[in-house]
């Protein structure tokens, strides 16, 4: 085995040696903080209440010494690595670590051979593969044979959804275990550790909370800045401040806590901007969010939202335009991609706007809600057998195409019991003045056939007009 080859996998390496606990490091370099840190039993571990808690499936592997082929998925730096070593040292595999971005198909099969070797020795093998969603379907296809054989037990790290990144024979024979960010006092507990590894000075409480924050759920980039940090006061500091840490990290601290004030705010400034119709005011908090960290894929999310709540159906063009720009991000990336949203933001912001819509959306479950559930009108029902026309479903049901101008006056479609109720009311912006033009024809014809006054129907909030 070549030396390039061992960087990618400790194959003949047990799992509870040195090795296998922490990749290799260079002759006379310290491993970096966050390897040092790297919990070595259960008892070491931070977060995962889910999946490590009494009673949980992994928690039960580990303590139980059954391990089933899985797929870790989670964001980075919330302890996938570590949970596979873990497993291994728990059933003492032999552990082998492919990476995906580097490893191809020869390096899968030298990863057989070796757990091949060891299975005649009568000692299982765990392979882990880091980033398992970049390997394609070729190289996904060659773990099968093997994981159904028995040859080795197949442990994927992802940070990508694996229904959609990981081929689905694959999958079905691995259990999805979904990893979530550390909350604020697992890094907290873990900022703890580091300070007492590197006797380090101490944090002001607004360093430490900036510190938390950039974080952003990811232990090693918690323990990534806290070791440039200490780095950079060097001996003898007195303490760490917010003036040193943003010297520190620069311009990388500007990011949003996922759980915090500011992201939320900033959002719904935002929002709140398209709302108004002020398209610069929607760039500059575009701009901020995009510029502090905030997920483009999540800020698209809401401009939809902002399309189908705030513009609706006065430009139904929006709703287009919204969806066209998450497809153009999805394909771009960043910071092309980003183009996209802003282009839809501005459409958004200029454009016409109601929410009758939604307001009509929330009236109708409302009511539904606090209604029983009404039998469907007998000419209503579906009438595709002989005993269901003997029933009497369908009968005197107006086929609007056959009637003048396609459309039925003074038919009636909702439940028996149920009040005439306008829940949508159209604003007179945009399309929505043809709209309401339109409904305005189809209520007097329906005055003129006796099917209900035009002006005599109750409003959305079912108060009489």
């Amino acid at each position: 085995m070549t030396a390039a080859q061992e960087s990618l996998f400790d194959a003949e390496q047990p799992a509870a040696g040195p090795a296998a606990a922490s990749p290799p490091t260079a002759p006379g370099l310290q491993p970096p903080l966050a390897e040092r840190l790297r919990p070595a039993s259960l008892a070491e571990v931070i977060g995962q209440p889910k999946l490590l808690g009494p009673g949980r499936a992994l928690r039960a592997a580990l303590e139980g010494g059954r391990v089933h082929s899985m797929i870790l998925w989670g964001p980075p730096g919330v302890g996938k690595t570590t949970l596979a070593r873990l497993l291994a040292r728990a059933v003492d595999a032999q552990f082998i670590v492919l990476s995906a971005v580097l490893a191809g198909v020869k390096d899968i099969r030298e990863a057989v051979d070796a757990a091949q070797r060891q299975a005649s020795l009568g000692r299982r093998t765990i392979v882990f593969v880091d980033e398992v969603h970049r390997f394609n379907k070729a190289q996904q296809d060659a773990f099968l044979p093997h994981v159904e054989a028995g040859l080795f037990t197949f442990i994927g790290a992802t940070t990508e959804n694996p229904a959609f990144e990981v081929n689905s024979a694959l999958l079905s024979r691995a259990t999805v275990h979904v990893l979530e960010p550390l909350a604020q006092e697992d890094l907290a507990q873990l900022l703890v550790r580091a300070q007492a590894l590197l006797q380090a000075p101490a944090l002001t409480d607004e360093a430490r909370a900036l510190l938390l924050a950039h974080a952003d759920g990811d232990a090693r980039r918690l323990l990534n800045a806290y070791e440039s940090l200490v780095e950079l006061a060097g001996p003898g500091a007195p303490q760490l401040d917010e003036a040193l840490l943003e010297r520190t990290l620069g311009s990388r601290l500007r990011r949003y806590d996922k759980g915090g004030d500011a992201f939320y705010d900033s959002i719904s400034a935002l929002h709140k901007s398209v709302r108004g119709s002020d398209p610069d005011a929607a760039l500059y908090w575009l701009a901020r969010m995009l510029d502090g960290g905030a997920d483009p894929r999540y800020v698209v999310r809401r401009v939809l939202r902002m399309a189908s709540e705030d513009v609706g159906l006065a430009d139904p063009r929006a709703l287009r335009l919204a969806l066209d720009a998450a497809e153009v991000y999805e394909r771009l990336g960043s910071p092309e991609g980003e183009l996209a949203i802003a282009e839809a933001v501005v459409y958004l912001a200029v454009a016409p706007k109601s929410h009758a819509v939604y307001t009509a959306w929330k009236a109708v479950r409302a009511a539904v809600q606090a209604d029983g559930t009404r039998p469907v009108p007998a000419h209503l029902r579906n009438a595709p057998t002989k005993l269901a026309r003997q029933l009497g479903h369908g009968k005197g049901y107006r086929y609007a195409h056959d009637e003048a101008g396609g459309y039925a006056a003074g038919e009636r479609y909702l439940p028996e019991g149920v009040p005439s109720r306008r829940f949508y009311e159209p604003v007179a912006r945009g399309l929505e003045l043809r709209i309401g033009e339109r409904l305005r024809e189809l209520r007097a014809l329906d005055a003129a056939a006796g099917g209900g006054d035009a002006d005599a129907d109750s409003d959305s909030d079912g108060k009489p007009r």
